[in-house]
């Protein structure tokens, strides 16, 4: 089992969606987990509501700083993938065990303004987005890691146009 770590800023929805999706395809593949830079404190409640429109639990998620993932003590990571512009141009910790870090932005759901129909569809969008790509991902196999190119493999799928 390889651990991941699914980065924004705020993990309050992008994140836990990559967290959430990531733990259900990965079927036990991966131990999986989300944290942000600056967290918000609490989850999105349109991120838990598309989490369970889409059939996953939305139980036992929380806001957190990725600082809970870079002491020793904490679980080494494997994978580290970050989801928003932001976190793209961020200075993040060094990672214990040095993982492969890579960036797939996703346009942020929390953004959109309007009725309960669209902040969904905008929350669907971003769900379906990191499906495919996480699927891209599981594809690849778990050689993945070990390929020299497994770096660049990975991080490829985050510049595919979707």
């Amino acid at each position: 089992m390889r651990n991941a770590l699914i980065l924004c800023t705020a993990n309050s929805a992008r994140s836990v969606l990559g967290e959430a999706l990531l733990r259900h395809l990965g079927k036990g593949r991966f131990a999986t987990f989300s944290a942000g830079s600056t967290p918000r404190g609490t989850v999105n409640p349109d991120a838990l509501t598309c989490l369970e429109r889409h059939g996953l639990s939305a139980e036992g998620f929380r806001s957190k700083s990725w600082e809970e993932f870079a002491g020793a003590d904490a679980p080494k990571m494997d994978l580290i993938i970050t989801v928003c512009d932001n976190a793209a141009g961020e200075a993040c910790p060094v990672w214990p065990g040095h993982p492969m870090v890579v960036h797939w932005g996703i346009p942020d759901p929390a953004s959109v303004e309007g009725d309960d129909d669209a902040r969904g569809a905008a929350f669907d969008l971003a769900y379906q987005r990191l499906e495919r790509r996480i699927n891209a991902m599981l594809a690849l196999g778990d050689d993945v890691f070990e390929a020299e190119d497994g770096k660049s493999r990975l991080a490829a799928i985050g510049a595919t146009s979707d």
